[in-house]
C-alpha cells in the first residue's frame, strides 16, 4: 500500500535574473549538469532511532543515495564524487561555503537532513546554484519511517523539475511481465517494482498466462489480459487492495487492453472470424462499443491524452501501418508510410508523439513520430524488441528487448530497457527475472 507524504513545510524561493543553472534536457548528446548530493545529516538520537527501525545504519546517507542515483539514471545529470567533497553535511546544509562547491566544478548542490520527530521522518532538503551563490529551493516533508525511499524519489522528482522547467518521473512504479524458464514453456507472472527496479513483488502465482498489463492512469488499478482455461479474459487488478475481477468474457480473442485517459474505459481488440477490431467497454456500466469496422485486422489501440483520438495499428493498406482516428472511430487516416512494417503505437502522456515499434530489414526499432506522421525518429534498433511505455512526463520510454545468449542464436534473454528521447540515454532497467511488456504508472502523488 502506497503510504502518504504530509509536506508539512514548504521554502520556495523563487527564480529570478541571478539563478544561472539551465538545463536543456531536448538537446541530444548533451553534457550531464555536474551536481553534488550531499549525504543528509541526521542527530545521533535520530540516528539510533532510525537504526532501530529501519535496520539502516545512515537513512540520511540511504536517502542521498537514492536521488544521486535517480539523477545519474535520467542522463542529464552528473553527480560528482563524495570523495571530492571539502565541506561536512551539517555545515555544508546550514551554509555552504560555495567556493568549494565550485573548485570541485559542481553547478548545483543538494543538502538537507533527517530527525525522527514524535514517530515520525522528517526530511529536509536543499538545493543550491552554485554559480549564483544562493538557495534555489528548499522543501521538508514527514512520514512514516518506512516510507523512505518514497522520499528520495519525491525530492529526485522536486529538483528534476526546479532544473528542467518539467515534471519529473521517480515516484513512480512499473508493473510487467516475469518470465521464467525456457522459451517454448515460458512461466509468466505479473510483477510490480519501483521505477528504479527496487521493492519487486509478485502479482500473480503463475499458474496462467499473463499478458500486456497497463495502468489506469488515474488510480493503481491495472488491466491485463490472461488465459483462463486457455480461453483470453480481459482482468482488472486493484495493487492496493489485491482485488481482482474479470471485465467480461468475449467472443473470439482479445488482444492489448489499455485504460482510457480518464480511467473510466478500456479499448482493446477483438479477433474473430479472420478479423480484429476494436471495441471499448464501460468499466461502470460494462456497455461494449465496437469502434472499427473493417475486413483488416486492427489491434493496439492507444488513446491520445485527452481522449478525443486514438491511435491503432491495421493492415487495410496491405501491410501493418499506424493510424489515427477520432474516438467514435470516424475520421481514419494512415499516418506512418516509412519503410518497413509498424505497431504497438502508443500516444506520449504530452500529447505531441506517438511511440511504435518497427520491423525492417530483420530488425526491430523502437521510435516517435509526431501525431500527424511527420518527424519520425528511431531512437534504438536490435535483434527483437517491442512494447513502449512512456514515462509520466513523456521523456523517456521504457520497453522490453530479447536477446540470444550467444552467437550461434542458442539460448533465450528477455530484459527491460529504457531510452530518453534523445536517443543517447539507453539503460538496462534490472529485474529479478527475466521480463516483458513493462508499463509505467503516473506519479503516485504527495
Amino acid at each position: 500500500m502506497i503510504k502518504r507524504l504530509i509536506i508539512f513545510c514548504i521554502i520556495l524561493i523563487p527564480t529570478n535574473v541571478f539563478a544561472l543553472i539551465e538545463v536543456d534536457i531536448t538537446r541530444g548528446n548533451m553534457n550531464p549538469l555536474p551536481l553534488a548530493v550531499s549525504p543528509l545529516s541526521i542527530d545521533e538520537n535520530s540516528r539510533k532511532s532510525f537504526e532501530k527501525i529501519l535496520k539502516k545504519e545512515n537513512i540520511g546517507s540511504e536517502i542521498s543515495i537514492i536521488v544521486e542515483n535517480n539523477l545519474r539514471s535520467s542522463g542529464i545529470f552528473e553527480p560528482l564524487s563524495k570523495d571530492a567533497f571539502l565541506q561536512a553535511p551539517d555545515i555544508a546544509n546550514l551554509k555552504p561555503r560555495f567556493e568549494d562547491w565550485n573548485l570541485i566544478k559542481a553547478q548545483a548542490l543538494i543538502t538537507g537532513k533527517v530527525s525522527y520527530v514524535s514517530e515520525r521522518l522528517r526530511v529536509e532538503f536543499r538545493l543550491w546554484d552554485i554559480l549564483a551563490g544562493r538557495e534555489i529551493m528548499a522543501l521538508a516533508f514527514t512520514t512514516v519511517p518506512s516510507n523512505w525511499r518514497r522520499v528520495g524519489h519525491i525530492i529526485s522528482d522536486k529538483i528534476y523539475e526546479r532544473l528542467t522547467g518539467e515534471k519529473g518521473y521517480f515516484d513512480t512504479r512499473i508493473i510487467y511481465v516475469a518470465e521464467e524458464g525456457p522459451k517454448t514453456q515460458r512461466k509468466k507472472k505479473l510483477a510490480i517494482m519501483d521505477q528504479d527496479g527496487a521493492n519487486n513483488k509478485f502479482l500473480t502465482l503463475g499458474n496462467e498466462l499473463v499478458l500486456t498489463p497497463r495502468f489506469n492512469p488515474t488510480s493503481q488499478m491495472v488491466t491485463y489480459l490472461s488465459y483462463f482455461k486457455n480461453l483470453p479474459r480481459v482482468y482488472l487488478l486493484d495493487i492496493e487492495t489485491g482485488t481482482q475481477e474479470v471485465v467480461g468474457d468475449f467472443p473470439g480473442m482479445t488482444f492489448a487492453p489499455r485504460f482510457s485517459p480518464d480511467g473510466k474505459k478500456i479499448i482493446m481488440s477483438f479477433a474473430k472470424d479472420g478479423k480484429s477490431d476494436i471495441y471499448t467497454m464501460d468499466l461502470e456500466n460494462r456497455i461494449v462499443e465496437r469502434i472499427t469496422n473493417h475486413p483488416s485486422i486492427d489491434t493496439s489501440p492507444s488513446y491520445s491524452p485527452n481522449g478525443k483520438f486514438i491511435a491503432f495499428n491495421s493492415d487495410r493498406s496491405g501491410y501493418q501501418q499506424i493510424y489515427i482516428m477520432k474516438n467514435d472511430g470516424s475520421e481514419i487516416k494512415r499516418i506512418s508510410f516509412g519503410n518497413g512494417i509498424y505497431g504497438t503505437p502508443v500516444w506520449s502522456p504530452r500529447g505531441d508523439l506517438i511511440a511504435f515499434t518497427k520491423l525492417h530489414n530483420g530488425k526491430f526499432y523502437i521510435g516517435v513520430m509526431r501525431t500527424d506522421g511527420t518527424g519520425e525518429r528511431l531512437l534504438t534498433e536490435n535483434y527483437y524488441q517491442e512494447a513502449p511505455s512512456w514515462s509520466p512526463n513523456g521523456r523517456v520510454l521504457i520497453f522490453y528487448r530479447e536477446t540470444k545468449t550467444n552467437a550461434k542464436g542458442e539460448g533465450f534473454s528477455a530484459k527491460l530497457w529504457s531510452i530518453d528521447l534523445t536517443g543517447y540515454n539507453e539503460r538496462l532497467v534490472a529485474t529479478p527475472t527475466d521480463a516483458s511488456d513493462p508499463s509505467w504508472s503516473s506519479l503516485l502523488g504527495n
